[in-house]
């Protein structure tokens, strides 16, 4: 009797471990069998950086589809650059990948879209980038502008999908005279988009700027995974955004950017602390300082600023305005010191009402109260261009 106890036991085990094996996540660039098969023949370009992993076999996109014979001829480069090393608003120029010699082609900075002489020897472009799901975060602005690019000059986009792990729909939607590279499109700063999803969305809503048609589009999609799955990252998608509690926390604390307050940029915590040179902000303290690989120049640098750390702040993920609020009432509710940057505070939010409904006292439930309309329009137009089965809806 324990014999066949043991070997029912053994035979559930294997079967829960097949099952297991089977539905294990698989991103866009795994699918190498899928991606080899449409870039046959064909000249091609690659939007990447340091997210751009198989993950599995540990290997960079570039090297994986040289190694199988894909006539790879250049990289285009996003904000933080190929190697994800530049800090954030930093300029990237032009280089050559040292490993393999290919050239890469900054697309931050002055030139942010692919030149028609710079598409002229390729057929197709295949974007692979690791997003975080904010609107302002501007890996997305790239891939409008590289979908412009191909639109304009004809060429085919493959975007290999990858989950988002900010996967919720929340935050007021971008107005339509705050476009900016931090709100290209209009979208709340949560989209609950992958970035396959995305492409679709900014193709199908007519969002391409000056072009008489869509951009031709192939979205290499996921296998094993559905909207509201969580999701750890093997590789920090930028200098300031290194573990999952910053990824959480950064659509909820970008605003701060738009202030004196610091978000930790100088520290090896970014966005999982608040602090500004003076006792009165809390008890927490800490000293930015430059800090390459981070921040070379980050706000407040070597002063002492006092705040909260939120390093073990049990935060789901989400967008909250609690930490926001809080440090507004800290400062006095002084408007003009706390938002020394209004018009970016404006670009980040997408919308100049939510810094006017703060100074007003508004509490966050009536600000949500306020993005409600607009967000379920939004949420309408999403559905359709789900490629994945969408989170369960609250009752």
């Amino acid at each position: 009797m324990k014999r066949l106890f043991l070997s029912l036991l053994l035979l559930v085990s294997l079967a829960t471990g097949a099952r297991s094996q089977e539905t294990t996540l698989k991103v866009g660039a795994e699918r190498i069998d899928i991606i080899t098969r449409i870039l046959e023949g064909k000249r091609v370009g690659l939007v990447v950086n340091q997210t751009s992993i198989l993950e599995r076999q540990q290997t960079h996109l570039l090297d994986t589809l040289l190694a199988l014979g894909v006539d790879v001829r250049k990289v285009f480069a996003p904000e933080h650059g190929f190697r994800g090393t530049e800090d954030a608003g930093e300029s990237i120029d032009d280089s050559k990948d040292l490993r393999t010699g290919l050239p890469i082609i900054s697309i931050y900075g002055k030139n942010k879209k692919p030149s028609a002489a710079q598409l002229a020897d390729i057929d197709a472009v295949v974007f692979d980038i690791q997003d975080v799901g904010a609107r302002f975060y501007t890996y997305i602005s790239t891939l409008h502008y590289v979908m412009e690019a191909c639109a304009e000059e004809g060429k085919e986009l493959i975007v290999l999908d990858r989950p988002n792990p900010n996967d919720f729909v929340d935050g007021p939607v971008r107005e339509k005279e705050l476009v900016s590279f931090v709100g290209m499109d209009p979208l709340p700063i949560l989209h609950g988009l992958t970035i396959g999803e995305l492409a679709r969305m900014i193709n199908g809503e007519g969002w391409l700027r000056n072009v008489t048609d869509t951009c031709r589009l192939t979205v290499v999609t996921m296998e094993h995974w559905r909207h509201g799955d969580p999701y750890w990252l093997p590789v920090k998608p930028s200098p300031n955004l290194p573990n999952d509690q910053s990824i959480r926390l950064y659509p909820s604390l970008c605003f701060f950017e738009a202030t004196p307050v610091s978000v930790g940029r100088g520290t090896y915590y970014p966005f999982q602390m608040l602090g500004y040179p003076d006792p009165k902000f809390g008890n927490f303290s800490f000293t930015p300082t430059s800090l390459p690989g981070f921040d070379k120049n980050p706000l407040q640098k070597d002063k002492r600023c006092y705040g909260i750390d939120l390093r073990e702040y049990p935060f789901e993920g989400g967008l909250t305005l609690r930490f926001f609020l809080e440090f507004y009432e800290r400062a006095g509710k002084d408007a003009a010191f706390f938002f020394s940057r209004p018009k970016w505070f404006d670009l980040l939010a997408g919308t100049k009402r939510l810094r006017q409904q703060i100074i007003q006292g508004l509490s966050e439930e009536q600000i949500r109260e306020s993005w409600r309309p607009e967000l379920e329009k939004y949420k309408l137009t999403r559905q359709k261009y789900l490629l994945y089965p969408d989170y369960p809806i609250a009752d």
